[in-house]
């Protein structure tokens, strides 16, 4: 163990606070449900998209992302295509705007607006998106638990805590001790602040956190002079063809063992994979999970796309200077590190951890440490407030006690979060390690959630019966996919899920009436959106003949393109700068400049227009 003192009192330090936070604002989140799900939507944009592009940098992710790089060098920038990352510009370019204009508080109260809250499939349509909301939700606290005690695990071994414990643990579940007891103090500031304590904490996490990933990139930068990173051909080089291309067999070839189980090695192929999902998940709109929950609390619907703006900006040049710092470590002292998991087999989400361990000075790794579990700490605790925010507002208020006085709500807060997050640690326990969650998450059960999302944006036709069809299908398919087929492949079977989605969405949409034509003409003139709505329409602009649709499709495609440009460029311009790649590094530069001047034309500037 590397933890020096200064470093135990920093973690401290923090940790304190986080309790200090929740006690301060609790007051404050008393006074209704809006203020503590939404912070009253009263909170500026930017503080909400700090602590949304806070609530991303987790550590399961990073360290996943970090042993990516070290893998797949400049390559790695296209796998998180997987969650899909560009889903923030979709939402930047239009979806956010959409959302908020609804006033909602949650995903399922949003249906009541573009369903009713009458007639065939409106109950059952409610029923389940919560049900998928909480298994989302679940899946994300699951995926941080584990994260988070094998992270922990590296700097505290368990062999100088065990004296002082009275119970015996076995070694495989080390980790789920350490997860529990951090756990509990995300769990208190969540539960007692609500979304004001969330997003000071996200504020003051974040500042931590640029503070130790520039110290990183400095220390991993000045470590690279005059030295070669022992890395194969096309390491540095972004671009593909069909096959990945990268050996390791004389270098370490435990890595090609990795590429192998991860399902990676016909890039080609993955890729197309990716972005055919990708998209399509993009235009379903957000799953009701912290980033929706941050998008409803802002204060208008111009806020909300600036908001998502902000997450990529904030979020990727700090998040890959971090994780490119820890790569070049890595790759510099691999000899030196013991990355053998307890099952003797060589574990390269170890990476991160080691290196902090190892290359850092004493008061840099408390200040990484404390950024890190804050990370931890920001997304478990946002999940948390968005599992409350379903079963409290769409279950206890609508279908159990809908006169509930203020005090009893918050006190029903109180007792969800705990469940919640009881129940998430508990799948934690099960959960075999970081990447088998994140793909069941984003290969399989989001791929059941996409078909009937899109077309509830889209399509006028598309009812409540068939949102429910085609949600329980895609539910019910995920979950089978993925209990009986291996994680590396669940992307590969998306095709399929989507289709048994999109099936049980038409199938549910045509054996039921359409939706109440004043619902869908106070939906349509309210949200605005573009696609398959003529009849609709037709009937707003008879009663209403100086209406006109949504012109802006084409605008809003042109725009998402050069915004994943931008975050693409974004994403690699760290990497290049402490690679000392010049030439690369100027044209990411340039192209990211006249990205950014044509946006501030076609977007920043008309964001009242559609």
């Amino acid at each position: 163990m590397k933890l020096h003192l200064i470093d135990l009192l920093i973690i401290a330090a923090y940790l304190l606070t986080t309790v200090f936070i929740g006690i301060y604002y609790s007051k404050k989140a008393r006074e209704n449900k809006d203020s503590y799900m939404l912070g009253g939507r009263t909170l500026p944009w930017y503080k909400l998209g700090l602590s949304d592009a806070s609530d991303m940098f987790d550590i399961s992710g990073t360290m996943w992302m970090v042993s990516l790089c070290f893998a797949y060098g400049m390559k790695s920038i296209w796998i998180p295509w997987l969650w899909p990352v560009f889903n923030q510009v979709f939402l930047m370019m239009y979806l956010s705007r959409w959302l908020r204009r609804s006033g909602a508080s949650t995903g399922a109260e949003w249906l009541a607006t573009r369903f009713g809250t009458k007639g065939p499939g409106v109950l059952a349509s409610h029923q389940v998106v919560i049900a998928f909301a909480l298994l989302s939700c679940l899946g994300f606290l699951a995926y941080g638990f584990v994260g988070l005690g094998k992270f922990v695990e590296i700097f505290i071994p368990w062999d100088l805590v065990k004296g002082y414990v009275p119970f015996a643990v076995a070694p495989q579940y080390v980790p789920h001790v350490y997860g529990i007891v951090f756990t509990l103090f995300a769990m208190f500031y969540a539960i007692v602040g609500g979304m004001h304590s969330i997003v000071l904490g996200d504020m003051i996490k974040y500042a931590i956190m640029t503070v130790a990933c520039v110290a990183i990139a400095v220390i991993a930068y000045t470590n690279l002079q005059g030295k070669q990173l022992a890395v194969p051909n096309g390491w540095f080089n972004p671009f593909f063809g069909w096959r990945l291309g990268l050996d390791w067999s004389k270098l370490i070839p435990e890595v090609n063992s990795k590429i192998s189980s991860d399902g990676y090695s016909l890039f080609g192929i993955f890729f197309m994979m990716m972005a055919f999902k990708g998209v399509f998940a993009s235009l379903a709109g957000p799953a009701p999970n912290y980033d929706m929950q941050k998008i409803l609390s802002t204060r208008s619907p111009e806020d909300a796309s600036k908001m998502s703006g902000f997450v990529s900006i904030i979020l990727l040049p700090v998040r890959y200077a971090f994780i490119i710092g820890l790569t070049i470590l890595g790759l510099l002292y691999y000899h030196q590190m013991n990355l053998k998991a307890p099952d003797g087999t060589i574990d390269f989400e170890r990476i991160l951890p080691i290196a902090i361990n190892n290359f850092l000075p004493a008061g840099l790794v408390g200040l990484t440490l404390t950024g890190l579990l804050g990370a931890f700490m920001g997304t478990f605790s946002g999940t948390v407030n968005a599992a409350q925010a379903y079963i409290v507002n769409d279950i206890y208020l609508k279908y159990v006690n809908p006169q509930a006085p203020t005090s009893r709500i918050i006190s029903m807060n109180y007792l969800v979060g705990v469940v919640v997050v009881a129940v998430g640690v508990a799948l934690g326990f099960i959960a075999k390690d970081v990447n088998t969650v994140l793909q069941f998450i984003v290969s399989a059960l989001y791929g059941g959630y996409i078909a009937a999302n899109v077309l509830k944006w889209h399509w006028w036709r598309f009812n409540a019966t068939g949102f429910f069809v085609g949600m329980l299908s895609g539910i019910v398919a995920a979950l089978v996919f993925g209990a009986l087929i291996p994680a590396a492949n669940l992307l590969y079977w998306f095709p399929l899920l989507f289709g048994i989605s999109l099936t049980g969405s038409m199938v549910g949409t045509y054996l039921s009436p359409p939706t109440d034509a004043a619902v869908l003409q106070s939906f349509y003139k309210t949200v605005r959106p573009w696609g398959f709505w003529g009849p609709v329409l037709a009937q707003v602009q008879a009663q209403d003949p100086s209406f006109r649709p949504n012109p802006n499709f084409g605008r809003n495609m042109f725009n998402i393109v050069l915004g994943i440009i931008a975050q693409l460029c974004l994403t690699i311009l760290p990497m290049y700068l402490l690679l000392s790649q010049h030439v690369p590094l100027a044209i990411t530069v340039a192209i990211l400049v006249v990205v950014g001047l044509i946006l501030k034309k076609t977007w920043w500037e008309r964001l009242s227009d559609d």
